[in-house]
Order: C-alpha cells, then sequence, then structure tokens
C-alpha cells in the first residue's frame, strides 16, 4: 500500500473559486484519486474535491508558514507590492 499524506475526505461546508489547471496537473489529481479510493476504499467522487484538503495538508506541514503566522505582526517587515515603493 501506498502512504498517501491525503486520508478520508471530510465533508464541509465549501467557499466557491474558479481556477484553471494544467491538462497534466488535472490528469495527475485524478490519478491521485483512483489510489486514494484503493488506498481507503471510499471512492472520490470528483477529483477537484482534493485540491482543498491538499492544499490545506501542505500549509500545515509547511514550517516557514507556521512560523510566519506565529509571529506578531509588527515583528516583521512589510512585503513589498508593485507600485509600493516610495520614491
Amino acid at each position: 500500500m501506498a502512504k498517501l499524506k491525503l486520508g478520508p475526505i471530510a465533508h464541509d461546508k465549501p467557499v466557491k473559486i474558479t481556477m484553471e489547471l494544467p491538462a497534466m496537473l488535472h490528469r495527475d489529481l485524478a490519478a491521485y484519486a483512483e489510489v486514494l479510493a484503493r488506498e481507503t476504499g471510499r471512492p472520490v467522487d470528483d477529483p477537484i474535491k482534493l485540491i482543498a484538503p491538499m492544499v490545506e495538508r501542505f500549509m500545515a506541514t509547511d514550517r516557514g508558514f507556521a512560523k510566519a503566522r506565529r509571529e506578531p505582526q509588527g515583528s516583521r517587515p512589510p512585503i513589498a507590492t508593485p507600485g509600493s515603493a516610495k520614491d
């Protein structure tokens, strides 16, 4: 059995977004859904539903993100955005 990072998908109230995926990524997502269904014994109705738990898992295991979240807002230098630099 493969050791996947995702387990069964929880049902939660969704927030609708629209995004485009490269075709290759969509094929990989569908393949991942097939493997996950075999692993968990629960079919994945729509591979697109894997995106949210994948992003959630990614953010939960990103140490840099966790550290930045713990730091007080004022202790970090502001992030420069286009057009925000002062002459």
